[in-house]
């Protein structure tokens, strides 16, 4: 059963996300063959504010994408479609923002942890105080449950698509889901 404040909560996420995927804009479709550089400049930037979204620093996040990119050109050969290419960018991306936050936990390790606030002055103004916060918190979430919010809520991905973009299983995606907008909502609720 549904709470009123998970509802509240989940409205929260998805106005977010969502109001930050309208805000990047729908990719225009190629005429013609696709090439590798169709999808560097119709999808790179979606994808950085993807990673962005997941490692939180814009550098880092631009790194993860050309790795992607630098992936796919190596592959290029093996291409089934343009959907095929822009599920690979996906996956490899998500793939790369856990490889960063995995070495960057193992660095916190060694050295103490530094809050670095990735977010652009500009991209901030857009938002109101209460996406402010709802970004805010869903830094704080663990890594799995932000990849799933972020795919769901700004990627505009159905479970399938998150499952196959994670490596995880449907059920895995929902029951993350579930978890992670209890974890929002209670991390809203401290503010």
């Amino acid at each position: 059963m549904v709470g009123p404040e998970q509802n509240n909560g989940v409205a929260r996420v998805q106005s977010t996300l969502t109001n930050l995927r309208i805000q990047d804009g729908a990719a225009p479709q190629p005429t013609g063959p696709l090439t590798l550089e169709d999808l560097y400049k119709q999808h790179r930037m979606r994808l950085v504010r993807l990673a962005l979204l997941l490692v939180d620093e814009p550098a880092t996040a631009e790194d993860v994408v050309q790795e992607a990119f630098t992936g796919l050109h190596r592959n290029w050969s093996n291409l089934r479609d343009a959907q095929a290419a822009v599920g690979y960018l996906r996956t490899a991306v998500v793939n790369g923002s856990r490889s960063v936050l995995r070495r960057r936990k193992t660095a916190r390790d060694y050295t103490p942890p530094h809050v670095a606030n990735a977010r652009s002055a500009e991209s901030l103004a857009m938002l109101t105080a209460e996406h402010q916060a709802v970004v805010a918190a869903l830094s704080k979430l663990p890594p799995r449950q932000r990849e799933v919010l972020v795919l769901r809520y700004y990627g505009d991905l159905s479970e399938a698509e998150i499952a196959e973009a994670t490596g995880i299983s449907k059920g895995t995606v929902k029951s993350t889901a579930s978890r992670a907008l209890d974890a929002l909502q209670k991390l809203m609720s401290e503010r």
